[in-house]
């Protein structure tokens, strides 16, 4: 990957793809078409994985083909780090999963840009951020979780 950003969280480098889109919920959107039909593949970018650390568990909890409204529950995620909802990244629907995750979420770890990919939805990506966008909110967001991390080692 010759084209990547780079965000600095701490002494760790979250690398980025410049050839996609990003969501504020920290996932990356790469436009494919499936079927005639435009829309985005979706997975973790670095920063969450980075702040997931070792991704154990994932499930869905809706169908593939369901329509979706921004923010809303797709389902659930445990890593290392934390239990945590999942959120529709944006308003549309859900056409495929990738389901090899279910059995072994391993990829999302060791591959997140790519066999890591997460699920594929249709929909108005009109609120994806350019990585350059995405950078910005990384600095406000890192903000917030480095307090929440540094508050962790004090407890």
């Amino acid at each position: 990957m010759s084209d990547e950003l780079v965000f600095m969280m701490g002494q760790f480098a979250a690398k980025f793809p410049t050839d996609r889109l990003y969501a504020k919920n920290h996932m990356w959107a790469q436009p494919r078409t499936v079927d005639g039909v435009a829309g985005f593949d979706f997975g973790f970018s670095a920063y969450a994985v980075r702040l997931l650390q070792d991704v154990y568990f994932l499930e869905w909890s809706v169908d593939a083909g369901t329509p979706l409204r921004e923010k809303q529950t797709l389902g659930n995620i445990e890593s290392k780090k934390a239990e945590s909802e999942l959120y529709a990244p944006l308003t549309g629907r859900l056409t495929e999963f990738n389901s090899v995750l279910l059995k072994d979420p391993t990829p999302i770890n060791v591959d997140a840009y790519g066999e890591g990919r997460l699920f594929h939805m249709t929909g108005d990506g009109s609120n994806l951020l350019t990585p350059e966008q995405y950078q910005d909110h990384l600095a406000a967001a890192w903000k917030i979780a480095e307090r929440t991390i540094k508050g962790q080692m004090n407890d």
